[in-house]
């Protein structure tokens, strides 16, 4: 073996030696480990499920907050040929004209749910969380900005711009007993 061969053998040794001891000293000194677990999560604070979930996995109910009618039905029809599970469709029951995209309205449970939605209207669909709601099924209000939902490629898109996940929201801590 050549003095050239042995040099370069002894330089990766070496980095590799240099790169296993900072790995090590990470994990060691990881101060975020465990910390929005449920053994951490203060008193009054709910778990939340911010599991990525699949559209066939995902609740939803469809409501229109513009002055196009029927529009809720036919955004129910788009989101069952992408196979979310359409539980209702129909007027915004709160009688709230949206001026925007969209609003999502959720609870602790739909957190995950509601990442992945949220990329269909290419993160532009305005949050709204409430932390008293007990169902997984995430209500959709569809405003008077809306023109269509996101294809395939641009929820992929959109989920990757989307931060690296959900993000919990005030007052909750994920439920360890879903990762």
């Amino acid at each position: 073996m050549s003095f050239a061969r042995v040099r370069a053998l002894i330089v990766v040794g070496v980095l590799a030696g240099i790169a296993l001891v900072f790995v090590a000293v990470t994990l060691v000194r990881d101060t975020q480990a465990g910390q929005d677990t449920a053994e951490a999560c203060p008193d009054g604070y709910k778990l939340a499920d911010a599991r990525l979930r699949l559209p066939e996995d995902i609740k939803i109910n469809v409501f229109n907050a513009t002055s196009t009618p029927n529009q809720a039905n036919e955004v129910k029809d788009d989101f069952q040929n992408r196979k979310f599970k359409v539980l209702k469709a129909g007027n915004e029951p709160k009688n709230k004209g949206v001026d925007r995209v969209a609003v999502l309205r959720y609870g602790p449970k739909g957190v995950g749910s509601y990442h992945v939605l949220k990329a269909y209207f290419l993160n532009e669909a305005t949050p709204e969380f409430d932390l008293k709601r007990d169902t997984d099924v995430v209500d959709v209000v569809i405003g008077d900005e809306f023109k269509q939902l996101a294809t395939q490629t641009e929820v992929s898109q959109a989920l990757a711009q989307g931060g690296g996940g959900p993000q919990l929201p005030a007052q909750t801590c994920a439920d360890p007993s879903l990762t």
